[in-house]
């Protein structure tokens, strides 16, 4: 769990900060190396997608993993070729008719931990769950993993209870953002006061709400939400390490320490709800912080799936090779609880130290389309999808 895990790098967030919160995606940089082409790479990523009947008869009904050898990255062939997507692209104008269907599936294990203590919540269908009294619109959806420490008391207070406090938020649902900020304190400091529990237990807590096209990711802690966007992962959150630069800068100027990853000696997350033997007096300005950081978006055609899991997920993953893995996989069966299993199997093989807890949301009723070779006289290249593909196959 979150108080054995090594020291974390720095972690430049992936977005700009604006007043409001974390709100403009920035996008990551292509890699500089250039893959040359062959006659044998082109028939690998077609290869890797489409799956295969020896893929669904496998004895323990877990797809075998694909690896790419570096002696197909041979000398240019003689015909040139693109990686492209088939399949329509959104519009460049914020004027899209498209309206997100909902679609989750999720999948939790204890790993090799003794005990289990992340919580989750799935609702696909926000307006029948609330009721058309709050005023929410359709269609609407929230998601939400708790990775818990010290116990499973905030973990499990935070997932019964984070929704209702967005919801009697005096800003919802008109301004989304404050309301979810606001929820995120109201529920640490109405946790504190719960005399029944153990309010030296804590959770980070990630949550993504979703308006419409409007989608609202907020985090506190190390979980992570990665949005699977025609291939190319694009990070949502920031893990929030002490380690990292701009969280060790904002924990020291409160009159904290980082020690060897670790505030204060004690935690290796730099946000969390809860721990309140680290927050005392109450009110008062404390290293260790509730307050999330959030960033809003529009979703698109482009906009396939979303992947949220505890860091127990992303300790041994990049947010590229999973993004990889749900869309082979969604291509096959195009059942995202499936998805969200196949990433649990690989994380347990790559020897994991945590809980694990995964959802993978998905934005329309139809799998993705497939990445295909698109002959070309005109140029050598690869394109971005073909780029982002196999760096997450050569990381399986």
């Amino acid at each position: 769990m979150i108080w054995n895990m090594a020291a974390g790098t720095d972690c430049p967030p992936p977005f700009t900060v604006l007043d409001s919160g974390y709100i403009k995606e920035s996008v990551p940089q292509v890699e500089d190396e250039l893959l040359e082409s062959s006659d044998d790479l082109k028939e690998t990523p077609n290869e890797l997608l489409e799956g295969s009947d020896d893929l669904k008869q496998t004895p323990n009904g877990k797809p075998p993993r694909h690896s790419v050898s570096s002696a197909t990255l041979l000398q240019p062939s003689d015909v040139d070729f693109d990686l492209t997507v088939c399949g329509q692209k959104s519009p460049s104008d914020g004027k899209s008719s498209f309206l997100p269907i909902f679609r989750s599936g999720c999948c939790a294990e204890k790993g090799p931990k003794q005990y289990m203590e992340d919580e989750h919540i799935c609702i696909d269908n926000l307006f029948e769950h609330l009721g058309e009294t709050a005023g929410f619109p359709s269609p609407g959806a929230f998601y939400g993993v708790f990775d818990g420490h010290g116990g499973t008391d905030a973990a499990i207070f935070i997932r019964k209870n984070i929704l209702k406090f967005i919801v009697d938020d005096s800003s919802f649902p008109l301004f989304l953002e404050k309301a979810i900020k606001n929820a995120f304190l109201k529920a640490d400091y109405a946790f504190a006061d719960d005399s029944t529990l153990d309010i030296s237990s804590g959770t980070t807590a990630l949550t993504a709400l979703i308006s419409g096209r409007t989608m609202v990711v907020a985090n506190a802690g190390d979980c992570r939400a990665v949005l699977g966007k025609r291939g190319r992962a694009i990070e949502l959150s920031k893990d929030h390490k002490p380690n990292c630069t701009s969280e060790r800068i904002r924990i020291e100027k409160l009159g904290g320490a980082v020690y060897d990853g670790y505030l204060n000696g004690q935690l290796s997350v730099a946000r969390a709800i809860g721990d309140w033997h680290m927050k005392v007096p109450k009110g008062s300005s404390c290293p260790l912080s509730a307050e999330p950081e959030l960033q809003e978006i529009l979703l698109s055609e482009d906009d396939e799936f979303l992947i949220m899991g505890c860091d127990g997920l992303w300790d041994v993953m990049s947010s590229q090779c999973a993004v990889t893995i749900v869309r082979k996989e969604l291509m096959i069966h195009n059942d995202p609880e499936r998805c969200s299993r196949e990433l649990v199997r690989e994380a347990l093989k790559r020897n994991t130290c945590d809980n694990l807890t995964v959802i993978v949301v998905c934005f329309s009723p139809d799998p993705p389309p497939r990445i295909e070779l698109a002959p070309t006289r005109v140029r050598r290249s690869i394109s971005a999808e073909g780029l982002n593909l196999l760096k997450g196959v050569l990381e399986l």
